[in-house]
């Protein structure tokens, strides 16, 4: 009982009988695949991993909508897909939300998707919009390049598909630039109500925990069987709640570490919780006809869904062995010297360079400080050289090794970069018409533009620039009494470590 109450306090929320009442499913050794040269898997239903009753999967359907209608989210573009009469509106309305929650938060998203909404109502509107509006209000959200590839795609709906969106998942994966199947499938069933399941992280999360696979859920063969999975569970009468409803488990009750298993409204459907119980109070006390299965099913090593044998249960994760975690691959490290370039505005106001970044890569056409990429294992002389002779362009005159001042480090951890930016401060002499004389003859093109501070955070630039100019908590000083080279917003105080954009 001990063990029970246990099992209850960590959020396992193991009931007694939840297996009881179903027949005992086919083991999964049985139906392989074994001719020589292919993967052993699972030929055509696996029981215990797959849904093989109608009646369960009617029921889960039931229980899992009826706990969604009653604890959803309230969240802008749930209603705007609930109220809006106008299909062709309503799935551009999804579809936004869709590309900018990938990889980010909904809390950070909300805000940026009303004003992206409310600048941009339709399709028409987006696509008569420049890059550069685009970036100024993705500026901070990360992953730029989906905000580029979102416009481009409004454009070609407007140019060649006369302003009319694909109306089935395969037509939106296959005529919108960006639009992936998880993609698809959530605008056709939310927008459309075409009958087609989704999966992205919370999805998969959920239906690993539910039918037990430990397998490596980003294998190409897992992912085809978790898609099959989603498929056979959506609730045609309503397959654009079902699709949010799953995933609005995984993000709120089935969480990736202390999931809430006792309000899960599906938990007599989960088969992890019930080899959890199994192996915390034993068969005899937590009874489950499936266990045995599992356990005979994992030791033969020819199912490929199963938890690897290497792979040993951690007893304090729990529901949490599900899914199997991958290994992270490590980001590699750049470091980028950037220059805080100031000058004395017409008012007296500090004005900065900025440069816009080439139109594919990285932060494409986003702007930044003049920065140059830096070999690894340069010394800070070194540094100070190539820095010196690249910003010397902008600068359009000798400047004095002696004026570039080293303010600090500033990390920024992309999904795939480590980047340090090693950042220098170098203010030139004169008033405004001194510095505006050759030097912005030589700038007076679209990629190079002297802001103030005020136009800097209105411009698209990345959080890494923002923290660059204003690290976190600032000593207010300033910088006409400190002497040239010595940027208004910085005093060298070390370093800075910034959150994951990209």
């Amino acid at each position: 009982m001990s063990k029970l109450r246990a099992a209850a306090r960590s959020g396992r929320g193991l009931q007694q009988g939840a297996g009881e009442g179903r027949k005992s499913p086919r083991r999964c050794r049985e139906n392989v695949s074994s001719h020589k040269g292919e993967t052993l898997l699972p030929a055509q239903q696996s029981a215990y991993h797959l849904f093989s009753h109608v009646a369960e999967i009617k029921t889960f359907r039931k229980n899992l909508l009826a706990w969604y209608d009653k604890c959803k989210r309230d969240l802008p573009w749930r209603k705007l897909a609930a109220s809006e009469s106008d299909a062709n509106r309503r799935a551009y309305a999804v579809w936004v939300s869709e590309i900018m929650l990938q990889q980010t938060q909904v809390a950070t998203v909300i805000d940026y998707y009303n004003r992206w909404m409310q600048k941009w109502p339709t399709l028409q509107a987006l696509a008569k919009a420049s890059l550069e509006e685009v970036n100024e209000l993705w500026a901070g959200l990360g992953y730029y390049s989906r905000g580029k590839r979102l416009q481009e795609a409004a454009q070609k709906v407007v140019s060649e598909l006369a302003g009319q969106m694909p109306a089935t998942a395969e037509e939106l994966q296959r005529l919108l630039p960006g639009v992936g199947k998880y993609t698809a499938g959530a605008i056709a069933s939310i927008s459309y109500g075409q009958v087609t399941g989704v999966v992205d992280g919370n999805v998969i999360r959920v239906l690993c925990r539910v039918r037990c696979i430990g397998a490596d859920s980003s294998s190409p063969a897992v992912t085809d069987r978790l898609w099959d999975l989603a498929n056979s569970l959506v609730d045609p009468a309503r397959p654009g709640d079902f699709n949010q409803a799953m995933m609005e488990l995984g993000a709120t009750v089935c969480t990736p570490r202390a999931p809430l298993c006792m309000e899960c409204p599906v938990k007599q459907h989960c088969r992890a919780r019930c080899r959890v119980g199994i192996r915390l109070l034993g068969k005899a006390a937590f009874s489950c006809s499936q266990a045995p299965d599992i356990e005979e099913c994992a030791a033969t090593g020819s199912c490929s869904l199963c938890l690897p044998a290497s792979e040993p249960w951690d007893s304090s994760l729990g529901v949490a062995n599900f899914p199997r975690r991958a290994a992270k691959k490590q980001p590699r490290a750049e470091r980028t010297a950037t220059c805080v370039l100031e000058r004395r505005g017409p008012r007296g106001e500090p004005e900065y360079l900025i440069v816009q970044r080439p139109s594919s890569g990285l932060l494409a056409g986003l702007w930044e400080f003049p920065s140059l990429a830096l070999e690894l294992g340069l010394k800070e002389k070194q540094q100070r050289e190539v820095l010196l002779a690249h910003v010397q362009a902008w600068a359009g005159e000798a400047v004095a090794r002696g004026r570039l001042r080293h303010v600090g480090e500033v990390s920024h951890v992309f999904s795939h970069i480590h980047q340090t930016y090693v950042v220098y401060s170098l203010l030139l002499g004169g008033d405004h018409k001194t510095a505006s004389g050759r030097r912005d003859k030589m700038l007076e093109r679209p990629a190079f533009r002297w802001v103030t501070q005020a136009e800097f955070q209105k411009a698209a630039v990345s959080t890494a620039m923002k923290k660059v100019l204003n690290p976190p908590n600032p000593t207010p000083w300033d910088p006409w009494e400190w002497g040239e080279g010595l940027s208004p917003v910085h005093s060298p105080r070390g370093s800075w470590e910034l959150g994951g954009e990209s």
